[in-house]
């Protein structure tokens, strides 16, 4: 018992309750920053200081090797050596080595290191497309089905269901998946979501052995819980049974892997799940100044359609740091070399360069910014992808414009000869909608780009002289691996933390990404910029390009930062006039359409609450009742009947949905100019809380 007043040591009020809580259900809510590992860590170590249960009937586990070498590590520190911490995945292939022997009577089959291969042969033997790009989007389309519980027959409906940007016919994929499962049999092998699939199999079929596994495990923990998908789910449900010894920690408003099928709906439900559940909301953070905490807030506060039971507002901890910087400039290669000279004075300040970051929506953006960190001589390593010039399918655009230059392919325009040559790898007019497909067009319309660069630097250029100067850059962005920047997607990005980071390219278009095409998708898009936003401890730079290379400035900054930029910036101004443009447009004639399930509205409290009657309502009674309070002293000022100045089924679609601009505000039917005129303000200080508690 020595050891438990030092687990309890350092922690906040909310973290040493979810420490202390008793054996049973716990759901930790916890923002970015706030100490999660920690808590998480520390429930462990004291439930096996107080005798609760053995470390080795422990079973922890998380998403990445990183994060479960990490949380190992912490509990040997905390006296708790001997817990299961690992990925669904290593824990499962665990499982599975050991107890396949007894049903299958076999030795495990391999674990395949060539499922590429497969799903080629798989294309293959149907006809379709071989094409590197085009088979790993077939691959990625299996992973999606079989980590969504969705076998090769089910594929077509649950694809239109899902709304899945599918890279074939839908019936085609359905046959090619069931060929590479078929390859895969016959190879007797495995892939990764066949360990879920196996494991889950071997547990719900087989009563001796789950008895046995049972037995062996008592108490679960899962780290990230935001991010499971179908199959783990059930993967966790075979691990647990009927019992409610598990511990669950996550954050719905880091929900961004929802392509690949993730879903924050268990983290959500967990307390309709288990009523008698502990639920603990961590919201101190300790990793980011009040500055970067606040620019968060205001980021994910205007997200809609967040549960009651996801609104963590986060309180920064730390001693204030500078406010964050927005800048807007001209192209992206002015943007690149200001980024660059910003970086040599914070590493001039002090900040080591490893504790810098430039994250980007897309990888294909890094090219301009490898070049422009190369030119300043500033080191930098790319994580979670290649360099620009390594990746292979800008290796084989350059041997085709090589070939090109061979074969006298000149013309007087370079940019219109390079999108010409580079038509024979893929380069298409319109960018296809998504996957591997949308990744090389990206890559492709990168090298259109720096065509465009230098027909505008050097207007003579021809093609030769563009392949020189590629193959330049190519080898300047080469040097030897070193400490230095990091480059990184925002999707890399996530779980890590820097001292300074940079946001950019935050254009509309490139965040919300251009197949951003329904709200869902949208909402996730502003999810990855909280992430993005909540990886800085001090220093925070959001920056956007009105062009590409020097061309026509027909950008526009991302809808994300229209109130995120303080009035007195000077990139405030046009953004104050494009949303008085918005809002002085004539409404569009389309139809109505529900928030919810997107079925067209029709009647007229439908139309009005954006949502169809039986669709469930998200109505925030708080705010509710706050705003009747107020319309009543308003009608009351102006000697009106309360429903001059809005209806109920107005003030209840505005407490379902929240707005925080002028912009959503409007757009829920019954707000006109004139009203928006009398009453925004007074409305939309309600919603942010400047009237109020927030819940």
């Amino acid at each position: 018992m020595t050891e438990q007043p030092r687990l309890l040591e350092g922690l906040d009020p909310e973290q040493r309750q979810a420490v202390i809580a008793p054996r049973g259900p716990v759901c930790v809510l916890a923002g970015a920053g706030t100490g999660k590992t920690r808590t998480i860590t520390h429930r462990i170590a004291f439930l096996v200081q107080r005798g609760l249960v053995a470390p080795n009937q422990v079973l922890a586990v998380t998403f990445t090797a990183r994060a479960a070498g990490e949380m190992r590590t912490r509990l040997r520190a905390l006296g708790a050596a001997g817990v299961q911490a690992q990925t669904f995945h290593a824990a499962a292939f665990r499982q599975l080595r050991y107890f396949w022997p007894r049903v299958h009577e076999t030795q495990m089959w391999q674990l395949t290191d060539n499922k590429f291969r497969l799903v080629m042969q798989a294309a293959n033997k149907l006809g379709l497309s071989t094409e590197r790009e085009d088979v790993r989007d077939l691959a990625g389309e299996i992973e999606w089905a079989k980590s969504s519980l969705v076998g090769p027959e089910q594929y077509p409906a649950a694809a239109a269901a899902a709304g899945r940007d599918v890279p074939v016919l839908p019936e085609q994929l359905s046959k090619a998946f069931a060929a590479y499962e078929q390859l895969k049999n016959r190879a007797q092998v495995l892939d990764f979501d066949d360990l879920l699939l196996h494991i889950v199999a071997i547990l719900e079929d087989q009563r001796e052995i789950t008895e046995e596994f049972r037995s062996r495990y008592r108490s679960f923990v899962v780290d990230e819980y935001q991010d499971v998908n179908p199959l783990q789910q059930r993967v966790l449900d075979s691990w647990v049974g009927n019992r409610d010894d598990l511990t669950v920690v996550g954050d719905a408003n880091q929900t961004i892997y929802s392509f690949a099928g993730a879903s924050p709906k268990w983290l959500i439900g967990f307390p309709r799940k288990y009523p008698e559940a502990t639920v603990v909301r961590l919201e101190r953070d300790y990793r980011s100044t009040p500055q970067v905490v606040g620019l968060a807030n205001q980021v994910i506060g205007a997200a809609r359609e967040r549960p009651a039971g996801t609104r963590l507002k986060l309180v920064g901890q730390r001693p204030d740091g500078p406010r964050p910087d927005f800048a807007e400039y001209d192209d992206e290669t002015d943007e690149a070399e200001a980024i660059a000279r910003k970086i040599a004075q914070l590493a001039k300040r002090g900040v080591a360069l490893s504790e810098i970051a430039v994250l980007f929506r897309v990888n294909a953006q890094s090219e301009v910014y490898e070049k422009a960190l190369s030119d300043a001589e500033i080191p930098y390593q790319v994580r979670g992808g290649e360099r620009f010039f390594a990746r292979a399918e800008v290796r084989q655009a350059m041997v085709t414009l090589r070939a090109a230059v061979a074969h006298g392919a000149e013309e007087e325009d370079l940019p219109a000869t390079v999108r010409s040559v580079l038509r024979e790898v893929g380069l298409t007019d319109e960018p296809p909608a998504g996957g591997a497909a949308r990744e090389r067009w990206e890559l492709l319309i990168a090298l259109v780009e720096l065509a465009e660069e230098l027909a505008t630097t050097v207007p003579d250029a021809g093609l030769s002289r563009y392949v020189a100067e590629l193959d330049a850059r190519a080898e300047s962005q080469h040097p030897p691996t070193v400490e230095g920047v990091t480059l990184a997607s925002l999707h890399a990005a996530k779980g890590l933390e820097w001292d300074a980071v940079f946001l950019v390219g935050l254009v509309e278009g490139t965040l919300p990404i251009q197949h951003a095409d329904t709200d869902a998708r949208v909402e996730e898009e502003r999810r990855l910029l909280y992430v993005g936003v909540t990886r800085a401890r001090e220093h925070l730079y959001l920056s956007w390009a009105l062009a590409r290379a020097g061309g026509r400035r027909y950008r526009r900054r991302s809808r994300f930062l229209y109130s995120l930029v303080p009035d007195e910036h000077p990139a405030a101004l046009p953004n104050k006039v494009k949303q008085r443009e918005l809002l002085s447009r004539p409404a569009k004639s389309a139809k109505p359409r529900c928030r919810i399930c997107n079925a067209t509205l029709a009647g007229t409290m439908d139309i009005k609450l954006g949502r169809c009657a039986d669709c469930p309502s998200d109505v925030d009674e708080d705010l509710l009742s706050q705003l009747k309070a107020w319309r009543s002293e308003r009608a009351r000022q102006l000697k009106v009947p309360t429903y001059v100045v809005f209806t109920d089924a107005t003030l209840t679609a505005i407490a379902e949905q929240r707005p925080l601009d002028e912009t959503a505000l409007v757009s829920i039917s019954g707000i006109g100019a004139s009203k928006l005129q009398k009453f925004g303000s007074d409305v939309l200080a309600l919603i942010q809380g400047e009237r109020r508690d927030t819940p």
